[in-house]
Order: C-alpha cells, then sequence, then structure tokens
C-alpha cells in the first residue's frame, strides 16, 4: 500500500490503485484506517460503550463512503461527514441483524452498557432468550440506526443523480433490515432477520425509477488531474 503513495508498486492492483489514488486525490489514512479496523477485528470483541461502538465504524465503514466520495470527484468535509451517518448506520443494521451470528463467532457489538441498562446478560444471547428485557433493547438500538440513517439522508441532495440513487438503493436496504427486525418483534435470537426476495425488488425498482424522476443535483468538482 505504501508504494502507492511512494515508490513503484508491482502487483497489476496495486499499479492500478497509484494511478487512482493520484487522479482522485485519496488520501492515505482512508486505507489505513480500513487497516485499523481489520487489526482490531483480531483483539476487540466486545465494546463497552455506544460510543466505542462508532469508533470502530470509523475505521470499518465510514472510509468506505469516503473512497466512495473521492471516486465520484467529491472531498470536502461536509458531504463525508454526512456519509459517515449512513455508512455507521449500515453497519448497525448489521450488527443487529446478526446479534446471534456474531455471539456464535464469540463477538458482542450491542454496547455492553445497555446490556446493563436494560437488564441483559450474555447467556441471555447464548441460550437465545428473547426475554421482554432484551425485546426492549433491541427496540432501542433500531431506533438509534433508524436516526443515524436520517441525519444521513442530506447528502443525497449534494451529489450527482447516479451517486444520490445508490445511496439511497443502500439507505433503503438498511432500513429495510431494520424493518425486518421490528416485523419479527425485535427478537433477533429466533432467526437471522432477512428482506424477502418481493421486497429487493421493491427496492431496485423504486431505484431505477427514481434515475428517471429525480432532478440533477450537485455534479462533482473535477479532480486536479483527474481524466
Amino acid at each position: 500500500m505504501n508504494t502507492c503513495y511512494s515508490g513503484s508498486p508491482r502487483h497489476p492492483v496495486f499499479v492500478a490503485l497509484k494511478e487512482t489514488v493520484k487522479q482522485c486525490g485519496i488520501p492515505r489514512h482512508e486505507f489505513s484506517d480500513l487497516l485499523i479496523a481489520f487489526r482490531q477485528d483480531q483483539t476487540v470483541t466486545r465494546f463497552d460503550t455506544f460510543d466505542e461502538v462508532l469508533g470502530y465504524c470509523r475505521y470499518s465503514a465510514n472510509p468506505v463512503g469516503h473512497l466512495v466520495l473521492y471516486l465520484c470527484g467529491y472531498s470536502d468535509a461536509e458531504r463525508q461527514r454526512l456519509s459517515d451517518y449512513t455508512c455507521t448506520a449500515l453497519q448497525l443494521a448489521n450488527f443487529w441483524q446478526d446479534v446471534l451470528v456474531d455471539y456464535g463467532k464469540g463477538r458482542i457489538y450491542l454496547p455492553l452498557e445497555d446490556l446493563r441498562r436494560f437488564g441483559v446478560t450474555g447467556e441471555d444471547i447464548a441460550q437465545r432468550r428473547a426475554t421482554p428485557q432484551f425485546i426492549t433493547m433491541m427496540k432501542f438500538e433500531v431506533e438509534r440506526a433508524r436516526e443515524w440513517f436520517v441525519r444521513g439522508l442530506p447528502l443525497v441532495k449534494m451529489v450527482s443523480r447516479e451517486l444520490a440513487i445508490d445511496i439511497e438503493l443502500f439507505s433503503r436496504g438498511g432500513q429495510e433490515i431494520l424493518n425486518a427486525i421490528e416485523r419479527q418483534g425485535f427478537d433477533v435470537l429466533r432467526s437471522r432477520p432477512v428482506i424477502s426476495g418481493a421486497r429487493k425488488l421493491l427496492l431496485v425498482a423504486r431505484a431505477a425509477a427514481g434515475k428517471l424522476l429525480l432532478p440533477h443535483h450537485a455534479q462533482p468538482r473535477r479532480v486536479p488531474g483527474a481524466r
């Protein structure tokens, strides 16, 4: 990775990446942040507070949104801030969807402070006991994730129409995961909430319709040296 910024990479992937990095002005830290998350995955399996969960999302999810913005010609802090809300919300939705799956891998992404606050134990998750306390906690977590999706929505009106449709599709998909959790009565221990094929088709259809109906939004600024 370092050779993409200083040196001469030999692997074809990094040769191409170096040119993209140069054309789009992508900072090195966007890639190093992802590596921080990869390393953290090897040692951290619990998060005491919600802020710690957000800190993990900062490295595991948010850089992906930044990279997409850079590739589309956007590099300003405001768009990145709004992208962070959406990427974090998507990560949270996946965490809440996969509580049981992650526990099977030895991980709990639900903040331990919330387990204590609502009276839920790790044993409840291990034994797949969706107690009233667990249901109340999951409802709280789902609503919190929904708030983060709402915070990121303004980005849709600040990018090109093509990118706006993609962002909206991802946001709708993440929110649909939260809806699936709610339809299950917030019991994610009984079975993994999933989006039905019909609902997936509906999301895609809405996105396709949006390409025709949405007005043009802010166009990307030219990146110095970009072709």
